[in-house]
């Protein structure tokens, strides 16, 4: 009986592995992004309307995805918390509607571990905009300090609604009418739902650099704060 042999495959019309991978990456992000629009619409709609076949044929759909995602395409995990904050939605927007800025005075406000670009400039504007005296913690889902604010968590709090990320709705929710602000806003959408919608890439940077910061094992409450003051800086680069 002759050897066995093993027959690996460079490319593919002419294309490196290298190259398949990324178009293999290119053709998923696609799907997910067309996916986190979808989602994004029917978490913006009110409960009683989405209809529970909607949800269950994008979760379908998103399973369809993620069985021919060899790679781990990064947007995948966006997809899961966008379907844990759209479970999460109805509650939290019934809350926002009797927002009174006069409650959240001197409060603690708490968040995941792990800030990023969202959950930092959203601290951020707590602390210039909405409470000056803000005091800042982290929990994971479930273990929040009691008589907390949340925000950027997939349940109760201050978090993302529709299209619009965690800075946003604070922004929306306590009427900051600051020029600076919405553009800051803006940046920080593009970057962190990276969907294009305001064109904007100032903030792609700050994420990159507290993405490496998390890597390098930075505690948390430096990130935030790190993450904070560079949303200063950009908020002083357009006012």
């Amino acid at each position: 009986m002759g050897e066995a042999s093993v027959v690996s495959v460079q490319s593919i019309d002419n294309l490196s592995t290298p190259q398949l991978v990324a178009r293999f990456a290119e053709a998923r992000g696609r799907e997910y992004q067309g996916l986190i629009r979808d989602v994004q619409k029917l978490s913006s709609v009110a409960i009683q309307e989405r209809g529970p076949r909607r949800i269950s044929r994008l979760r379908e759909r998103f399973r369809e995805i993620v069985q021919i995602d060899f790679f781990g395409n990064p947007p995948q995990k966006r997809v899961e918390e966008l379907f844990a904050r759209a479970d999460a939605l109805p509650a939290a927007a019934e809350k926002s509607a009797r927002t009174n800025p006069k409650d959240y005075m001197g409060r603690v406000w708490v968040t995941r571990p792990r800030p990023g670009i969202d959950r930092s400039a959203s601290a951020w504007l707590i602390r210039h905009f909405i409470d000056k005296k803000a005091r800042f913690t982290f929990a994971q889902e479930g273990s929040v300090p009691r008589d907390a604010v949340p925000f950027d968590m997939f349940q109760g709090g201050f978090g993302h609604r529709g299209e619009d990320c965690t800075f946003e709705t604070l922004r929306k929710e306590f009427r900051v009418r600051d020029a600076g602000v919405a553009t800051v806003g803006e940046m920080v959408h593009d970057a962190d739902l990276n969907d294009g919608k305001f064109g904007r890439k100032e903030a792609f940077g700050v994420d990159e650099v507290l993405k490496g910061w998390t890597r390098k094992g930075t505690p948390d409450k430096d990130l935030l704060e790190r993450g904070m003051e560079m949303i200063e800086g950009l908020y002083h680069s357009v006012s």
